[in-house]
């Protein structure tokens, strides 16, 4: 008796789904009793999800939870091992990362932190404001082609595990990696070192460097 009225308000259930599961097609409940992994009737995702990923071509699995709207990811994702350890805190905007994204050893060290900027993807073109990397002080707009994907923006940094010290930087503006102007600026630097040297030194080097001078290298012949 006690299942078969179990069973008859199941299907009460299904049939007369209550508030929260109005918007609903399918639907699963959590053992804590919430509902998650919500579609609704445009097949599209909503409200909080826990996905399940398997292990694949040697790389762990995992499984992370947060909220679909409209069938994309938005705002705080969080990632564990099958273990269930956080490994993972990512960011979302229109279902594509945005802002910082740490994740983590199995142990809770930090061990790096990625910076994105999504893009609009109901919008070919995106208008962005960044930094003005040649004035620091200013900003300016941008137009970017989008792609349908999140771009890599910001400092992306490297820790050590053992130590919990950054082991190195990357820099990233709209996608473009900055190591070329950071080579440039150097360039330009000792550029401006060799034209800042007096008259009378530049002209000395000069004609040294036309005479053949001798130098003692060590050699008893």
């Amino acid at each position: 008796m006690r299942w078969t009225f179990f069973l008859f308000s199941l299907i009460i259930l299904q049939i007369h789904p209550g508030k929260g599961y109005a918007q609903c097609k399918d639907f699963t409940i959590s053992p804590k009793g919430d509902t998650i992994n919500c579609t609704d009737n445009q097949d599209k995702k909503q409200g909080k999800w826990v996905n399940h990923i398997d292990e694949l071509r040697g790389e762990p699995g995992y499984e992370e939870e947060g909220l679909y709207k409209d069938g994309r990811k938005e705002g705080t994702w969080r990632l564990y091992s099958l273990q269930g350890d956080l490994i993972g805190v990512e960011f979302y905007k229109w279902g594509n990362k945005d802002g910082v994204c740490q994740y983590f050893g199995i142990n809770g060290t930090l061990l790096r932190e990625e910076s994105w900027r999504a893009l609009n993807p109901n919008k070919a073109y995106d208008t962005l404001t960044i930094e003005d990397i040649d004035h620091l002080d200013k900003y300016k707009t941008v137009i970017v082609k989008n792609e349908g994907v999140a771009i890599k923006d910001g400092t992306w940094k490297f820790y050590d595990p053992s130590t919990g010290m950054v082991q190195r930087t990357e820099t990233y503006t709209l996608g473009k990696h900055e190591t070329a102007k950071s080579t440039q600026a150097t360039a330009d630097a000792k550029a401006s070192k060799t034209a800042t040297k007096p008259k009378e030194v530049l002209e000395f080097e000069k004609k040294i460097g036309k005479k053949k001078v001798k130098v003692q290298d060590g050699s008893t012949f």
